[in-house]
């Protein structure tokens, strides 16, 4: 079973719209919503199909309910940005140095936002991260996107209001038109030289020394995989899968609670 400490709860709890009852609201008093975020963690962990839920947790519809109305409401992009930017007070949060790269997951099940791609149907998933490999943003794109065009919208979904003062990325951001904007707002973009590259080098190796630590990167989607609701999409709707990917990268900036 999946559980979170009092801590992570009294950190999020205020986030979401059942821990605000309207005063004198008649019906049945609704299902306590630390139980149902529990159960679509267990959802996120296994991989399972919605109605496997256990029955130590509240009734899979319910789960399902309120987990896309979350999403929908962006409750849990809201809860993202107020653990990154607590942890960044605290100064476990470091945006000086940040990696960008994405991961392909596949989407069996089809919907919107979907792309076409050599490895068949699927999404990309991308991920900026700080200098100790935590989440700084997560999105999702159609997968036949090339990587270039999706940086800005990458920084749509930023957590903190620091920018980072270097990018590093790997050959597939190699771009003139991209140095030249993150530039503009004070970004500077790393990334090796293509071999097929035809106009003069902008980088030396100097810069490039950084790039020795874009494993933390790589890392941090391999923690991502460790949720096996991530490695295929089989949400029909993009907010959804979305979700299911915030849900994940929380559960690592939680590792520092």
């Amino acid at each position: 079973m999946v559980k979170l400490t009092d801590e992570q709860w009294e950190q999020i709890r205020g986030h979401f719209p059942e821990e605000h009852p309207v005063p004198g609201r008649a019906g049945r008093k609704p299902i306590p919503t630390r139980r149902v975020l529990e159960a679509v963690l267990w959802i996120l962990c296994t991989g399972a199909q919605w109605h496997m839920l256990p029955q130590s947790y509240p009734n899979y519809k319910t789960v399902h309910r309120r987990f896309q109305r979350w999403c929908r409401q962006e409750v849990l992009r809201d809860i993202l940005v107020d653990v990154a930017n607590t942890l960044r007070e605290r100064g476990d949060v470091d945006e000086s140095e940040s990696f960008i790269d994405a991961m392909f997951a596949s989407a069996k099940g089809g919907g919107a936002e979907v792309g076409k791609t050599k490895r068949g149907k699927g999404v990309k998933i991308m991920g900026i991260v700080d200098r100790e490999g935590l989440p700084l943003s997560v999105s999702t794109h159609a997968a036949n996107h090339h990587e270039v065009t999706l940086v800005q919208l990458s920084f749509d979904f930023y957590m903190i209001e620091a920018t980072p003062e270097h990018l590093i990325g790997d050959k597939a951001y190699d771009s003139d038109p991209l140095d030249a904007e993150l530039e503009a707002e004070g970004v500077e973009m790393i990334a090796p030289h293509r071999k097929n590259r035809t106009r003069a080098k902008t980088q030396d190796g100097r810069p490039l020394r950084r790039y020795a630590r874009r494993w933390k990167v790589e890392r941090f989607f391999a923690w991502l995989q460790w949720q096996r609701r991530i490695v295929t999409r089989w949400e029909y709707y993009p907010a959804n899968f979305l979700g299911f990917v915030q849900l994940a990268a929380l559960l690592i900036l939680f590792k520092r609670f």
